[in-house]
């Protein structure tokens, strides 16, 4: 597949991504919620770091919720971690992508305040800008790799 190709199907990729976390995190129902402050307006929020976190482990009935709660807002950033970096190559540096990470994050954890009465969640900050530190991390070994493996081709034209 041509190089061409590849970066558009990335960015289609990215779009789609895009589509994918802003209708999750502002528009799907919301399944569930961490305990938080009743704010102006009745919303929740939560501004003690891991205090979620440690209800959810301690209170939850299974071990299955913790881990689909706790992982899941990990991997749902792990994908624009890796994607930055793969499409934009001034992105290749783990901090400046991280950073845009907590700064979607951010942007999420406020609409969910302000527009939709979902919870919002400083561990879910944490969360999320920990999966955009992975994802960079990812994508920048990769990328890092595949400059150092050298691949032989022959020219089947070419007669020996």
């Amino acid at each position: 597949m041509k190089k061409a190709q590849q970066k558009k199907g990335l960015y289609v990729l990215f779009i789609l991504y895009l589509i994918a976390l802003f209708y999750v995190t502002l528009l799907a129902w919301n399944y569930g919620a961490s305990l938080g402050t009743a704010a102006p307006g009745g919303r929740n929020y939560n501004l003690i770091p891991f205090r979620s976190i440690y209800r959810i482990a301690v209170y939850s009935p299974d071990m299955i919720a913790p881990i689909r709660i706790l992982v899941g807002n990990i991997v749902m950033f792990m994908p624009l971690g890796f994607l930055l970096p793969m499409l934009f190559p001034k992105l290749r540096i783990v901090g400046l992508v991280t950073l845009i990470g907590f700064v979607i994050s951010l942007f999420i954890e406020s609409s969910q305040f302000l527009f939709t009465h979902r919870v919002a969640n400083i561990d879910d900050l944490i969360l999320n800008t920990l999966g955009a530190f992975l994802g960079s991390l990812i994508a920048i070994g990769i990328l890092k790799a595949r400059k150092r493996i050298i691949v032989y081709t022959t020219d089947q034209k070419s007669s020996l």
